[in-house]
């Protein structure tokens, strides 16, 4: 494993690098780490934040027609429920693995060889709920 190497800079340090920024020396804080060789992508941007004017900050500024607006909240509901039914399903799945456990336990058998013994049947015989 290969070290990293760490790089502790000064407050003074800091503080010029965000003036340099902030006074328009540099078109982006990209360009200021790139002058000054900062290696962090977010290095300059947590020192506006810590020493800079809050004003200055750049600024992300997102405008949205209403149909754009229902679209996302539409899609963040989607997820949500998608993310309901994904784990739904991991603890159904969860839950029939146990029952095999116990079925097989009862049984006295071994439960990797009734999977095995059985998995060829259940792809040529795939059972659907309400059908027999």
């Amino acid at each position: 494993m290969e070290l990293r190497e760490t790089v502790r800079y000064s407050e003074a340090f800091k503080m010029q690098v965000v003036q340099a920024i902030e006074s328009g020396r540099f078109r982006n804080m990209h360009a200021a780490s790139k002058a000054y060789g900062i290696k962090g992508a977010a290095t300059t941007k947590r020192w506006l934040r810590q020493y800079g004017d809050p004003a200055k900050l750049p600024k992300l500024i997102k405008v949205m027609s209403m149909k754009e607006i229902d679209e996302t909240a539409e899609l963040k509901k989607r997820v949500k429920d998608l993310e309901k039914a994904l784990a739904d399903a991991y603890m159904k799945g969860l839950l029939s693995e146990s029952y095999l456990e116990i079925a097989c336990e009862d049984m006295g058998l071994d439960i990797d060889e009734f999977k095995k013994k059985h998995a060829t049947e259940l792809l040529k015989n795939p059972r659907t709920k309400g059908s027999k």
